[in-house]
């Protein structure tokens, strides 16, 4: 909610209240915003105020009875009920000012509602929580390729040359293998897989790539097309490929740490 002048306040329930202006009028002339003119009337009308109270009040009385009086900071005051509150504002038509309203009255020394709405958003904020993943062992590979490409130094000509970085990690135990190749091209993307799995000794039942060109021509979300050549590899070694979904960051979770890992150490 907007910070309103006094004078403003009063000029809104004059344009409402004797004038019978609309919310978009009002506000128009006011140069504010209209939800700034419907949030004074609501406030207004909940304290069952008129446009006679309001002449016979000063400016200070007006303030603390539309939004609470003003306190000392180290003043303790009542918090609300941030998860009722949460609750309760999923239920249609209801709003934060509506909540402010019944707040105030069931505690008037409580916050304005600049720090009502703050206490509540910071609130949420942290509720924004991941499931936790669970892995089995052995069930899936996470492979990727770093997204900053490191270099090597050809020992023959001293020349600095580019190179691809490609990482497997298993999803239980975080056993990574991780290898430098010249580029990202099919023969290098599906000999890095082979030598992932012979030194690992297993295969995983999963493999669970990006989507990289290399491995997935159509990354579509619900049904990708896994590379021709990529879906017989995983024939020949008994597993499936199950690309990550785009723009699916945590159905990738493994793999981007350890690529992360694996540069800072090069």
């Amino acid at each position: 909610m907007e910070r309103l002048l006094m004078r403003h306040i009063r000029k809104i329930l004059r344009l409402k209240w004797t004038l019978r202006r609309s919310h978009r009028d009002t506000a128009r002339s006011l140069g504010i915003s209209a939800g700034a003119v419907a949030s004074v009337v609501t406030r207004a009308k909940a304290m069952a105020l008129t446009w006679d109270a309001v002449g016979t009040l000063s400016d200070d009385a007006l303030e603390r009875t539309l939004y609470g009086p003003k306190l000392a900071l180290t003043v303790a005051r009542p918090g609300p009920d941030l998860v009722w509150m949460h609750t309760e504002l999923r239920r249609p038509g209801v709003t934060l000012e509506l909540l402010h309203l019944e707040y105030l009255a069931a505690h008037p020394d409580g916050y304005r509602y600049s720090a009502f709405c703050g206490h509540y958003r910071r609130w949420l904020a942290q509720q924004r929580t991941s499931m936790r993943q669970v892995h089995t062992a052995g069930e899936k590979t996470f492979v990727d390729y770093a997204g900053q490409r490191p270099s090597l130094v050809d020992p023959a000509t001293g020349e600095i040359v580019p190179v691809e970085l490609f990482v497997a990690v298993l999803g239980a135990s975080n056993y990574t293998y991780a290898e430098a190749t010249l580029t990202q091209r099919s023969v290098d993307f599906i000999q890095s897989h082979t030598r992932t799995v012979e030194y690992w000794g297993c295969v995983s039942a999963v493999v669970v790539p990006d989507q990289l060109r290399t491995g997935v021509v159509d990354p579509c979300r619900y049904e990708p097309k896994v590379q021709r050549t990529y879906a017989d590899w995983a024939r020949h070694y008994g597993t499936a490929i199950v690309p990550a979904r785009p723009a699916k960051p945590r159905d990738k979770a493994k793999s981007k740490p350890a690529s992360a890992t694996h540069k800072r150490r090069r």
